[in-house]
């Protein structure tokens, strides 16, 4: 079988790799670039696929990403709402752009180094969360559709990271296998407000009720639930609960305001059975809690307790015995 397999120059890719060439797959490397991807990794990959004996590729994905990623993390910071922009781009980029170049290759199966699973139930094709909860990234790839699951590896899936990092190490790649995580985000270093060059563009915090109790910095400056860097003291701690961009305003309010039981959901894939509970995860590190579909038009999830700071923008993803089974944007 041949395969088109996702390289980074790290640690995960590497040993998908690997994995892949003991079960005698023919592995063709590729990895992308855009306008923050390091020289260093680019030839770092490279050396590893001339060392693993493989065909590599670097795809020059800079535009695509500028207009599919980064267009989208500005867009929903300036509207008031706070991104997902993994989850963008792995349906974009990383898997569409990945099945693309395996056609074009003659590629049968795509791969990637994440920690996910897939599970074929008839003519449908599931996500399963990986064998190491800590280290699993299904809540990343809910939007990947039919086709690409179809088609799709995880070498990974059934493997802890420590074990991952052993047979790394065993392989004679000691020095990779002690190598750190890679950053949530790849294309921001610091903090996004730096990469997105906010200018100060002050406006009113308000309460729940509208009365202004002073200044901020500009909405796009905050998320829904921070505490931190409000500039404004109040006598008592203050969440961010509210931002409307319209008005430039950021309601300011206490802790416990910040609790709900429903979720509206936007763009929403359903793949489960609506007469069961969901076990629902409002962001990637958040516990997931029990819920159930309250609504359809628009979607609805109740949640059977209070969950905090629900964040518009923010991908809920919803799972039945750890089978991925839906997915939405909060609204």
């Amino acid at each position: 079988m041949r395969v088109l397999m996702a390289m980074s120059g790290g640690i995960d890719s590497t040993a998908a790799a690997l994995l892949l060439r003991e079960q005698g797959c023919e592995v063709i490397g590729c990895t992308f670039r855009t306008r923050y991807t390091r020289d260093k990794s680019i030839e770092q990959a490279a050396c590893l696929a001339q060392e693993l004996g493989i065909e590599h590729h670097v795809l020059d994905y800079s535009e695509r990403f500028e207009t599919d990623v980064v267009a989208y993390f500005r867009a929903e910071y300036m509207a008031g709402r706070t991104p997902n922009p993994c989850v963008v781009c792995n349906r974009r980029i990383k898997f569409g752009s990945l099945m693309e170049e395996a056609d074009r290759l003659g590629c049968e199966r795509i791969a990637t180094g994440h920690y996910a699973q897939v599970a074929q139930d008839g003519d449908m094709y599931f996500l399963e969360r990986a064998q190491d909860s800590s280290k699993d990234q299904t809540y990343f790839l809910w939007q990947l559709n039919q086709q690409q699951l179809s088609r799709v590896l995880f070498p990974l899936g059934a493997m802890t990271k420590t074990q991952v990092r052993d047979f790394l190490a065993k392989k004679g790649y000691v020095q990779l296998s002690q190598q750190g995580e890679s950053q949530d985000i790849c294309f921001i270093e610091n903090d996004y407000r730096t990469f997105l060059h906010l200018e100060a563009n002050p406006g009113n915090y308000v309460d729940a009720d509208g009365r202004v109790l002073g200044r901020h910095a500009g909405y796009a400056n905050y998320t829904i639930g921070q505490r931190k860097g409000l500039g404004i003291a109040l006598g008592t701690p203050a969440f961010v609960g509210r931002i409307d961009a319209t008005r430039n305003e950021v309601m300011l309010t206490h802790h416990d305001a910040l609790y709900t039981r429903d979720v509206r959901l936007r763009e929403v894939t359903f793949r489960g059975d609506e007469t069961l509970p969901v076990m629902a995860q409002i962001r990637f590190r958040s516990q997931p809690q029990q819920a159930v579909v309250a609504g359809i038009t628009p979607f609805v999830l109740h949640f059977s307790s209070p969950v905090w700071a629900v964040t518009p923008g923010q991908s809920c993803v919803f799972y039945q015995n750890n089978r991925l089974v839906g997915g939405g944007i909060i609204e």
